[in-house]
């Protein structure tokens, strides 16, 4: 949007992040210029990770870098795990500013990345095509990697449960890159940490539903599920209703629409959301 450019010409995006007062801005620059169903915080999944004590840069055309890598059990002991009301209070003062502003108008969603994608960013040090390094460490060394994970898995359960107490009504866990493993690597070294973190967050809040997304999941969709989320993000790789036939009736769906479907013409993304919306229209969730 133009007001949010005219914002970044201003402030980097980490500044907008930790400045409450602008993320608030920038989380209702939409929600006051559309009718929309929902509001959701703006941040980014990377700040836990610098919380932890990571160094981290967002680099014009090459996006996050992380500038310290997690690559032996020295680095992985170093990790801190830092109460979220404290070394993430920023997002949670937007939240809290966000809901007074936004007066009840719409719900407002909060996320986190998910402890795969948060380790992969980790071990990487940024973006990867591969995630060669991350799944070495993983298959060379699984104490190291359950390690890690449960570091992240605490540090995302607080961080989620602390925006849930500043105000937020949906949380989001967020794994993009889970598409990258084989379905017998995720049950073995993810799904467990994904299961802890939606569990928590149904005992201590079961009004409040969780949203678990990731791509590439169409291989493994059944075991997706298992993590016990209200909702699951699916993209575009796989047919609507074949994807909740094979997740069961008792769950939402969120996605589908191929994204770079955005650039085409605009009767185009019209004729494709709607018949998204016929193929489902008749379902709740």
């Amino acid at each position: 949007m133009p007001v949010y450019r005219k914002l970044r010409e201003r402030y980097g995006i980490l500044e907008l992040i930790k400045t409450p007062d602008l993320a608030a801005e920038v989380t209702l620059q939409p929600i006051d210029a559309f009718d929309l169903d929902a509001a959701i915080i703006f941040a980014d999944i990377l700040p836990p990770l610098q919380s932890m004590g990571l160094e981290l840069s967002f680099v014009d055309g090459d996006g996050p870098m992380i500038h310290n890598p997690v690559r032996s059990e020295d680095d992985v002991d170093r990790l801190r795990t830092p109460p979220a009301g404290e070394a993430l209070a920023f997002t949670l003062d937007a939240i809290r500013l966000v809901r007074q502003q936004v007066n009840g108008r719409v719900p407002l969603i909060g996320f986190s990345g998910a402890p795969f994608t948060l380790a992969c960013y980790a071990i990487e040090g940024g973006a990867s095509r591969n995630y060669a390094i991350a799944k070495q460490l993983m298959h060379s060394n699984p104490t190291l990697w359950h390690a890690l994970m449960n570091k992240l898995t605490h540090v995302v359960t607080d961080y989620l449960l602390a925006q849930i107490d500043a105000g937020v009504e949906v949380v989001q866990l967020f794994d993009s890159w889970i598409g990258a493993l084989s379905p017998g690597d995720y049950s073995s070294f993810v799904m467990p940490y994904s299961r802890t973190i939606v569990s928590a967050i149904h005992a201590a809040y079961p009004s409040v539903p969780v949203i678990h997304f990731g791509t590439g999941t169409s291989g493994f969709l059944p075991l997706f599920r298992t993590s016990g989320a209200d909702v699951i993000g699916v993209d575009w790789r796989i047919d609507l209703l074949d994807a909740w036939s094979v997740l069961g009736s008792d769950v939402s769906i969120q996605g589908n629409l191929d994204p770079l479907v955005l650039r085409a013409p605009i009767p185009e993304i019209e004729r494709q959301v709607t018949q998204l919306f016929e193929r489902v229209g008749h379902r709740d969730g």
